[in-house]
């Protein structure tokens, strides 16, 4: 079947939704519900500030405003807002952490960063203090 969506529109995960499983998906999604498992796309993910994921996640591009729990590996950008709560291991080419952000983890960050990418170097977040708003 055709898609027919728009050129450039978002698939859009609302805040009543919840997930548990695998989701892969190309283009652009926002989440704003709730997801756990595993998230794969050369795309864009955009969790807004009502998100809670926990998840392990390979994006292109990945925004986020609200609590994540996982690990992420970006083959472009990874952007925290300064309403993000994050705690796991980010790897990327490029970050970007706003004033107010809270991260918990590790990261690294370079050119490089994507080379030799073993999903046993992750820390995986195991029982820790709640992140609270």
């Amino acid at each position: 079947m055709a898609d027919i969506r728009p050129p450039g529109s978002e698939t859009v995960i609302g805040s009543d939704v919840q997930i548990k499983g695998e989701l892969s998906f190309e283009g652009s999604m926002k989440v704003e519900g709730r997801i756990e498992g595993k998230i794969v796309t050369k795309g864009r993910l955009f969790l807004g500030k009502g998100a809670q994921i926990t998840a392990e996640v390979a994006v292109g591009q990945v925004n986020v405003e609200g609590t994540f729990k996982g690990n992420v590996v970006a083959s472009e950008r990874i952007e925290l807002a300064s309403t993000a709560h994050v705690l796991g291991d980010i790897r990327a080419p490029k970050l970007v952490i706003a004033e107010g952000a809270t991260f918990v983890g590790n990261c690294h960050v370079s050119p490089d960063a994507l080379k030799d990418v073993k999903p046993a170097e992750f820390v995986v977040p195991m029982a820790a203090t709640p992140i609270k708003r």
